[in-house]
């Protein structure tokens, strides 16, 4: 696949904090067979039931065990494998795409409800026609349950948030600060994505996004910082959260 073709199947996504990165939808192609393998599994599994049925079940409640595995297989596969593995059946793992909401984060259980149970839509009468149809002239290439759920199927081995890709050896050169209390795990959490995702962030912004919180953490009390320059959270709050989470990333 060449630059040119990326550029013309992507999609650029912002996240409120206004950092900007790519999505690359994954085409009805590489779906199809991602859809395809994960119906080999479905089959395979039925075809164990029936099999233990013809050994143990030789009752009309076997038939009706099977029919209802057929039922939760036919509707909740997708949902149980996409729930579980962050948006990734079998056949989505295999082809290196996942099932992503549209702001790129992982999609919620509303949202895989949603798309899997319009998937009969999608496959009125087994042709596929409609879902092909939505997802080839579509941007991003949705299917209508992925429109009605608000979610994408991107590939996975180049679309990534900006947190999970270089680790922050560059917070070296930022002077290690101490907050004013006690934070809890949601604030630290914070900060090491403030941190991560510091430098595609101009140096406005940065300051915009982080001076609430530094504030927050200043507790009333002087900062403890080491290093040449004393820390001001209403001075620079975007370096000072830079040198807590240098401090949190110190072993």
């Amino acid at each position: 696949m060449t630059e040119r073709a990326l550029e013309d199947t992507s999609l650029q996504v912002q996240t409120p904090e206004g950092i900007e990165y790519v999505l690359y939808p994954a085409g009805p192609l590489v779906r199809a067979c991602a859809y395809g393998i994960d119906l080999f599994f479905q089959w395979l599994l039925l075809g164990v039931l029936v099999i233990l049925y013809g050994m143990i079940l030789h009752t009309i409640t076997g038939v009706w065990l099977i029919f209802l595995a057929q039922f939760i297989l036919d509707w909740f596969y997708h949902i149980f494998w996409e729930l579980l593995f962050r948006g990734q059946s079998p056949g989505k793992r295999f082809m290196g795409i996942r099932v992503v909401s549209g702001g790129g984060s992982p999609a919620g259980f509303g949202s895989s409800m949603i798309r899997n149970l319009l998937r009969f839509v999608d496959s009125f009468m087994g042709l596929f026609f409609i879902g092909f149809l939505s997802i080839t002239v579509s941007p991003g290439f949705r299917r209508l349950g992925d429109w009605a759920a608000g979610t994408l199927v991107i590939h996975t081995w180049q679309s990534q948030a900006p947190e999970r890709r270089e680790p922050m050896a560059w917070l070296g050169e930022i002077p290690s600060a101490v907050p004013g209390r006690t934070l809890s795990g949601e604030e630290k959490q914070g900060i090491l994505m403030f941190a991560r995702r510091y430098p595609l962030l101009g140096a406005a912004r940065a300051g915009e996004i982080a001076l609430p919180l530094a504030h927050s953490l200043e507790g009333g009390g002087r900062i403890a910082v080491t290093g040449a320059a004393a820390a001001d959270p209403a001075g620079n709050p975007a370096e000072y959260l830079l040198g807590i989470a240098r401090t949190l990333e110190t072993p």
